[in-house]
């Protein structure tokens, strides 16, 4: 993997635990996301009426950012669908499974070529990214969240794992047709226009003005670390194969783990800092391979 396609996907893997831990501070969590993508959006908006050339709203790129952006909905939706009713030591890894697809489909249709030291290190996030959220290192635990395919939210996860590999497939036809801004602007605005159908439920009614008013600073906040996750993982996937680009944004966990135990007061024993040692090693070995 090139260096810059690295360093974008770390910056985004960043960006992406950030936004996470914002969303985790907010109120109306469904809300909160619609404002950050809201927000994101209108800033995107001001690039595009500042620069000098216009945007290339072909009927390719309009329909292969609608079906990503159904994607990336849905895998929000039945991954929190999972995490709400469901264990998260239980479907939280089976939600991850999207790199066991990814590559599989990087190959199969993308024609993208793996070396051995990439296979090991997409192995190794695939293990750490599994294991990060386990109690006790035990044959029972690994095998606990496939022994419960009856119960609805641990099939939401595996379902959601399985919709994000077909939206990260979408993700590098898109990048790799169009500049990775463009494609970026008009795919937020379809997750924009799909969240905002969704909020005009009665059910939604007066809360999102409520949650501005309740987390203004949050609000704000949350436009650009969002949008600096999006793009500059699009940046990043534009210049690298998407079967390993997915997996290494998996650091994420690793800084997700960073922040909970700095900041949040979380406990971060020796599974979880060893689980995120294989993590960062698949990614020494992709960016080595």
């Amino acid at each position: 993997m090139e260096n810059l396609a690295l360093l974008f996907i770390l910056c985004s893997a960043l960006m992406h635990a950030l936004w996470n831990l914002l969303v985790k501070q907010s109120r109306d969590k469904t809300v909160f996301i619609w404002w950050m993508f809201f927000n994101s959006w209108m800033l995107m908006t001001l690039v595009v009426l500042v620069r000098a050339e216009a945007l290339p709203l072909t009927l390719e790129l309009m329909w292969i950012s609608a079906a990503a952006a159904v994607c990336f909905v849905l895998y929000h939706w039945l991954g929190g669908y999972a995490y709400r009713v469901g264990d998260l030591s239980v479907t939280y890894p089976l939600a991850q499974t999207s790199m066991v697809y990814v590559p599989v489909w990087g190959v199969l249709l993308l024609g993208e070529q793996l070396n051995v030291a990439g296979i090991i290190g997409i192995a190794l996030i695939v293990v750490g990214a599994y294991g990060i959220q386990m109690r006790r290192l035990s044959w029972h635990d690994v095998l606990y969240p496939l022994t419960c395919l009856q119960d609805r939210s641990v099939r939401a996860a595996l379902l959601a794992g399985f919709i994000y590999s077909i939206g990260a497939v979408l993700d590098k036809s898109g990048v790799s047709a169009y500049p990775a801004f463009d494609f970026t602007y008009v795919l937020v605005f379809f997750m924009l226009l799909f969240m905002t159908l969704n909020l005009l439920r009665p059910c939604y009614r007066g809360r999102v003005i409520a949650e501005a008013r309740h987390h203004p600073w949050l609000v704000v906040i949350s436009g650009p670390v969002i949008m600096a996750s999006f793009l500059s993982f699009r940046l990043g996937l534009s210049l690298a194969p998407v079967s390993y680009a997915v997996p290494v944004r998996q650091v994420s966990l690793l800084i997700g783990v960073a922040i909970g135990l700095l900041f949040l007061g979380e406990t971060c024993g020796r599974i979880r800092l060893g689980f995120a040692a294989l993590i960062l090693a698949g990614v020494f070995c992709i960016w080595h391979g």
